[in-house]
């Protein structure tokens, strides 16, 4: 009898175990610069897949409104984690926001002016007197002003008019307000362009105008860090691991995305979009000063080489330091 007694009581405490473990899961919450696109597909791919189950994580994946509300919201504590511009970090952080990037998804950026075919602009000089439109929140705006400068141009040359998020390609394609073109990135952009029946856009990359930055990157608390380190470790692994496997089997991802999202994400002509604007992804994964090609390294010569020119052209304080604005130590092999 105390035999059995035992047994049963062993088998209270393993199932209690087991219990503990299966609530034992954090729930984050994960805060997108935008709209599901295709370059999101790796944490779709994560959650899908069970990568961040198996790291103790139940991720909840929000869409956003830019990426400088992306970093505010995490800042705010609303979200836990943000994908976004690597630009729109360094100004919110200089303006007293307590974050950081913990690791580097998008490692080049793919900012660019994107043109009407009919518009007769065929370079940055050519935008004096026309009409621009963008997002208020969207990190593309953080680097147009070096654009301008560097094509001999000051902001007061060109008028920018803030549109819906939602309305950003819709208005582009109908020219409202006799505008030439829009701001946005060349991974999801020009893809969304012909999506809805556009010709293919005049595309004038902002590298091609002197601007060498990081693109986007997982940004989070400071705090977080301070009172959770391990939490944040997991979540930086588990992030590397979603698209480790996205580079491997694009197509798994995309179909991910498609799982989470529906809609026409899950259609045919949707995962046709989400793979293209994928595919640009995937080749901005690795700068070239990241030799070893570390997925999520923060590396230091690129940050320098973006804090620098943001010192020159966007009035960041001149005494900031690159390394004030990213911490490598839970990106690890």
């Amino acid at each position: 009898m105390k035999k059995t007694l035992k047994i049963v009581m062993l088998a209270m405490t393993a199932s209690a175990v087991v219990a503990t473990s299966a609530i034992a899961e954090d729930d984050i919450r994960l805060r997108l610069n935008w709209m599901y696109y295709g370059s999101h597909a790796g944490f779709a791919f994560g959650k899908d897949s069970g990568i961040y189950d198996k790291a103790g994580i139940d991720l909840d994946i929000r869409s956003g409104n830019g990426s400088s509300s992306a970093h505010r919201l995490v800042a705010n504590g609303d979200s836990d984690f943000a994908y976004g511009s690597c630009g729109a970090l360094i100004n919110l952080a200089s303006q007293g926001a307590e974050i950081t990037s913990v690791a580097v998804i998008d490692a080049m950026g793919a900012e660019a002016v994107i043109l009407r075919p009919d518009s007769g602009v065929s370079s940055v000089a050519d935008l004096k007197g026309k009409t621009i439109l963008t997002t208020a929140n969207a990190g593309v705006n953080t680097f147009f002003p070096i654009v301008l400068a560097n094509a001999g141009l000051t902001p007061d040359d060109v008028t920018i008019t803030n549109v819906p998020d939602g309305a950003l390609v819709s208005s582009y394609l109908q020219g409202s307000g006799g505008a030439v073109g829009i701001l946005g990135g060349l991974d999801d952009k020009p893809a969304e362009i012909r999506a809805n029946g556009g010709e293919d856009p005049v595309l004038l990359p902002y590298s091609d105008y002197g601007v060498d930055q990081v693109g986007y990157c997982i940004s989070t608390r400071k705090e977080l860090i301070e009172e959770n380190p391990d939490l944040v470790n997991r979540f930086v692994d588990a992030t590397i691991q979603a698209y480790k496997q996205t580079e491997a089997d694009p197509d798994a991802a995309v179909n991910a995305i498609a799982d989470i999202v529906g809609g026409t994400m899950a259609e045919d002509q949707g995962k046709a979009q989400s793979r293209a604007v994928l595919d640009v992804t995937l080749g901005l994964l690795y700068s070239g000063a990241n030799q070893d090609k570390q997925l999520g390294l923060n590396v230091a010569s690129d940050w320098e080489s973006m804090v620098k020119l943001m010192k020159e052209y966007n009035d960041l304080d001149s005494s900031a330091k690159a390394s004030d604005f990213y911490t490598n130590q839970f990106v690890t092999e």
